[in-house]
């Protein structure tokens, strides 16, 4: 068990939390379910992109997905080899397209024919040849919140089956291109196998119509996605969903590669906020905690929902509450009628579930420094980031204060 008091009291508050051994039982589990094919689980970096917890999923053999060449640049620092490194995202600049084929990593995952136009051109530049993936929309409703689908033709990630047959003729063409693998990925916090089984089928389809035209792949790159419990939802077991993506592929000679971020690391996350007090306006009563949305995004961002819990002496009923920050905006919060015991000054409260798009979705507004970070790991306890001061606010903009 972790001791949050303890940990509030050396680290204080705002403060995120990390269990890395839970961490390390969810990569197996997922690992496993995959034992009949080969297979690359690739951690989604964006999901918890701190050093540590990345190296640590460097030390269990995974690879890394990135979105951006920092991302890349993290994978490299936290030991992850370039051979289990992608990068993907759907607007890549020439100068991240240049770093990521002169860095030789696994492939390039290309979102459009605009860009592989612009990969093509630039690995001719380089004299090199660049491995890339094409991410195929299958245009199957993922049912997830709007905002995190991403394999509808209304989003903008990927591209239609005709479009990609297109990019890999021309691809294969080239002399500067290889492509050697196929991408999707319809969304996250993905609660329903039916989905991903159907966006599986559609793409394991057109691997095999461009292997009658000899375009050969290796990878089959499935993205990531698969949901957690935040409150009460059904969650997809992971042997399930990896016989679901396996079943598709009948007389493919493909790797697997597996995108996982919010699986591995949303639970083993929390998010530790104080109670600076409580506060009545007229029959509405509002906890203010030292934490804020520029500290824990998401509830403000998209409605999400967070357990909290509430380490405190009282006794009395629980009353329905907002969980609000110091922030100045109304979308300041961490939970609405949310039933909590009434609260006195220094309780500790624990978000559960925030350590995947918690500490990365953060901020500096309002001037606020972002939390500390931690990780607990066969009982030890160690920093892993400190928290930031108002010195490291203000340092890049310094030097240009005029007198």
């Amino acid at each position: 068990m972790i001791n949050f008091k303890e940990l509030a009291s050396e680290y204080k508050t705002p403060l995120y939390v990390y269990d890395l051994d839970y961490m390390s039982a969810q990569y197996q589990k997922l690992k496993e379910a995959f034992k009949a094919k080969k297979s690359i689980l690739a951690y989604a970096v964006k999901a918890n992109s701190n050093l540590s917890v990345v190296k640590h999923f460097a030390t269990l053999g995974a690879g890394a997905d990135c979105v951006s060449i920092g991302e890349v640049r993290r994978a490299f620092l936290a030991g992850i080899p370039k051979y289990k490194i992608i990068f993907s995202g759907v607007g890549k600049s020439d100068d991240e397209i240049r770093e990521a084929i002169q860095k030789d990593i696994l492939y390039i995952n290309v979102e459009s024919e605009a860009e592989l136009a612009r990969v093509n051109l630039i690995a001719k530049e380089l004299d090199s040849t660049c491995r890339i993936s094409i991410r195929v929309n299958p245009n199957i409703d993922p049912k997830t919140h709007p905002y995190i689908s991403t394999g509808l033709h209304d989003n903008k990630f990927g591209v239609d089956l005709n479009s990609a047959k297109r990019m890999y003729i021309f691809a294969n063409n080239s002399e500067h291109l290889d492509p050697v693998g196929i991408h999707f990925h319809i969304g996250s916090q993905l609660t329903q196998l039916q989905p991903i089984r159907e966006s599986a089928e559609i793409v394991a389809d057109l691997v095999r119509s461009l292997q009658k035209i000899n375009i050969e792949l290796k990878f089959f790159d499935i993205g990531g996605g698969i949901g957690v419990k935040y409150d009460d939802e059904t969650t997809i077991k992971p042997y399930d969903y990896a016989q679901a993506i396996l079943g598709t592929l009948t007389a493919l000679d493909l790797t697997v590669i597996c995108e996982p971020g919010r699986f591995l690391t949303a639970n083993a996350g929390y998010f530790l906020t104080k109670v600076l007090y409580e506060k009545q306006n007229g029959d509405k009563k509002f906890v203010v905690v030292d934490g804020a949305m520029n500290d824990l995004l998401r509830p403000a961002l998209y409605g999400a929902y967070h357990k909290i819990e509430a380490i405190t002496e009282s006794t009395s009923e629980p009353r329905a509450v907002d969980v609000v920050g110091p922030v100045c905006e109304s979308g300041d919060f961490f939970a609405k009628n949310y039933l909590l015991p009434e609260l006195q000054h220094n309780d500790l409260l624990v978000i559960h579930s925030a350590g995947s798009y918690g500490f990365g979705m953060g901020s500096n507004y309002n001037t606020r420094g972002r939390s500390a970070e931690v990780a607990v790991q066969n009982g030890e306890v160690k920093l892993i980031r400190r928290r930031e001061s108002f010195e490291d606010l203000v340092a890049l903009e310094l030097e240009f204060l005029e007198d």
